[in-house]
């Protein structure tokens, strides 16, 4: 019996990815884990603090917190902006907005003291909000400075909150998908991120898998607390994905833990028009997700050519190794991976034509990550708004 050629086995082992990604981890795929349109009333609405770190955000600024204090939530409600040192009209706007609003008083600004050494700019931002807050909250409301909310969106997330004993309710918001680049990339990233953090494993108590999306994060006062505030994640690059996971590992016997779900009302106001924007928005920090490790990288843009390149590269290059059956598991690895992408498609409104295209895609993020590590060893890692915040140590 003849030994099957590198080709079929490299066929093999793509197409027996793709049975596993597809069957075995957490049904990601299918992006089924949304917040409730009508959540049940909570017998006492807690007091909620929405905290927005911003930092030269006078593009969105305004809209954005116009969204917060039009809330209809029926609890005492107060909204604090974190002007991080902004270089522009950021805080005259964000007055101008609360002064327009239907209640002025919820609003509060505070100027954010000196960026001390170990901290990112976000979370220094984020700690002193909370520190201006007190202990009058019962949940803390996290919300960008670039993320336009539904005037029920605190009410929701509260709801599911209390309902389900849940410490921290996370979204990932909706982001622009209107230019050429956007309709490629981005919902190719939403997918990655659930697939990399299946969310009914996020949500499962008894699962270590933990993630948050920073832009729309509630928190509970006393889990906050519970993991040593703000500072216990003070560096941390990617902060929201650090703090689920200090707010998982620490949950007591009585709590729920966190849940994450996909937002569609909720929305990024921010434009990703081009290829330059997102790709620094991966590259700031994906070499950090890898913890530096190069081993860690070569692995992942392995794992990628095999599991998103090699099907396509089968069936393309068919007519030079005229080997029928890798092409044809090629194609039905090909054909599994455009399926599994149809969920996060239509979670977007975007063309179905767009799935193949997958692979394209995924050589794009495969690029922007090797950049993320090039950035890093060349002291440049973590860049965002002038500020570069994940340098080598030594």
């Amino acid at each position: 019996m003849p030994l099957p050629t590198p080709l079929l086995v490299i066929a093999l082992l793509s197409l027996l990815v793709w049975v596993y990604l597809l069957a075995f981890r957490g049904g990601f795929w299918r992006s089924a884990e949304r917040l409730e349109r009508l959540p049940a009333a909570c017998e006492t609405w807690p007091a909620v603090t929405a905290v927005v770190p911003a930092r030269n955000e006078a593009e969105v600024i305004g809209e954005s917190l116009a969204s917060l204090l039009a809330q209809d939530y029926p609890g005492p409600l107060s909204v604090l902006l974190v002007d991080d040192h902004s270089e522009d009209a950021t805080a005259e706007l964000a007055c101008a907005a609360a002064a327009g609003s239907k209640d002025p008083p919820r609003f509060r600004l505070v100027q954010a003291a000196a960026l001390p050494p170990g901290w990112t700019g976000k979370l220094w931002a984020l700690h002193q909000g909370v520190q201006q807050a007190g202990a009058q909250s019962g949940f803390f409301w996290f919300s960008d400075a670039d993320i336009s909310q539904p005037p029920d969106a605190l009410r929701r997330l509260v709801a599911k909150a209390e309902s389900e004993g849940r410490d921290l309710v996370s979204l990932m918001v909706a982001l622009r998908c209107e230019s050429f680049w956007e309709r490629l990339l981005i919902p190719p990233f939403i997918y990655f991120f659930q697939k990399l953090y299946p969310f009914a494993w996020v949500k499962d108590p008894a699962r270590a898998t933990a993630a948050a999306a920073g832009g729309c994060v509630l928190l509970r006062h006393e889990a906050l607390e519970r993991i040593g505030g703000i500072a216990a994640i003070r560096d941390a690059l990617i902060d929201d994905c650090a703090l689920a996971d200090a707010v998982k590992a620490s949950r007591p016997a009585a709590s729920r833990g966190i849940w994450l779900g996909l937002g569609t009302e909720a929305r990024s106001i921010r434009p990703y028009s081009g290829l330059g924007v997102i790709w620094n928005m991966v590259a700031r920090s994906a070499y950090n997700q890898l913890r530096h490790q190069p081993l860690r990288l070569a692995g992942t843009l392995a794992g990628m050519v095999l599991t998103y390149l090699v099907p396509p590269l089968l069936v393309l290059a068919y007519p030079w190794h005229q080997q029928a059956l890798p092409a044809a598991l090629g194609a039905l690895a090909w054909l599994l991976m455009s399926l599994s992408l149809l969920p996060t498609l239509r979670l977007y409104d975007q063309s179905p034509w767009l799935a193949p295209l997958l692979p394209l895609a995924a050589a794009l993020y495969s690029a922007m990550t090797f950049d993320s590590a090039w950035r890093h060893w060349r002291g440049r890692g973590g860049q965002w708004k002038g500020r570069v915040q994940d340098r080598p140590v030594g």
